[in-house]
């Protein structure tokens, strides 16, 4: 497998979604799904069909993982994973925060990994033992030390358990931290890490395709990415600048 290649492909395929949430930012959105906690539009069932379409073209045997569903044996050597809008609810709500993200795995670790964001037009991309760049620049994670210098995103479900063991951390860290940032797109989050922007980011119920590329990115820029597996499928991750793992309490965290 050529990764320079796959990871042409994965910008093409992105920067192609990506085009797509913009020319649509405001136009009328049809929802095909809204619970409680989340909204599912028919646009991003038709961004993973347009990423799926043009990943196939070029490695028509690697299947795809995504949140609008799978194709193909996802337990395969290889595997695309793809969050085609990640932050949907921000998108249907008119704010410009949310990203594609595409990663190819390799038996499950992955060794490609591109992050769009669309409405600052930042693309961030890696592949497996090379450094994370954002537009062709190579970016690194921060060199902060203390809590008290450091900008920490959250999110969380909203599941009474998952809010029970979250919120005593939220009120600790808040005291603690320069600030706290609750902003909707675990993709974006993740490469704020990778960027330096943020020094660390924490979520105890989140989704393999929100984090793939992510964290590939992150660990390519000099970070940390810790996780456990979670129920129901889920994951329980910790992305940082490897400097605030004891002053975190990541372990505490996420049990």
């Amino acid at each position: 497998m050529n990764l320079q290649t796959a990871q042409k492909v994965a910008v093409k395929a992105a920067r192609a979604a990506g085009k797509v949430i913009l020319d649509n930012w405001h136009k009328p959105k049809r929802v095909k799904l809204d619970d409680a906690h989340d909204i599912k539009l028919e646009l991003d069932v038709r961004c993973q069909k347009l990423i799926e379409k043009i990943l196939r073209a070029a490695f028509p045997e690697i299947p795809l993982l995504g949140e609008e569903g799978d194709s193909g044996d996802v337990k395969a050597e290889y595997r695309w994973v793809v969050d085609p809008i990640d932050g949907t609810v921000n998108y249907f709500y008119g704010m410009p925060h949310a990203a594609v993200s595409i990663a190819l795995q390799h038996r499950g670790k992955s060794v490609v990994g591109v992050i769009y964001g669309p409405f600052t037009d930042e693309l961030w991309t890696t592949v497996r033992s090379e450094p994370t760049r954002l537009n062709g620049k190579i970016v690194r994670v921060s060199n902060r030390s203390r809590l008290e210098d450091a900008v920490i995103a959250m999110g969380f479900s909203k599941s009474r358990e998952n809010m029970e063991k979250t919120l005593p951390h939220l009120n600790r860290l808040a005291r603690r931290v320069k600030k706290i940032r609750l902003m909707g797109s675990a993709a974006l989050e993740l490469v704020y890490v990778a960027s330096g922007r943020l020094d660390a980011y924490i979520e105890r119920t989140i989704n393999l395709w929100d984090v793939a590329a992510g964290q590939l990115l992150v660990e390519n820029a000099g970070g940390e990415f810790y996780v456990l597996p979670a129920p129901h499928g889920k994951l329980r991750m910790c992305a940082s600048n490897g400097k605030l793992r004891k002053k975190l309490q990541i372990g505490s965290l996420l049990k």
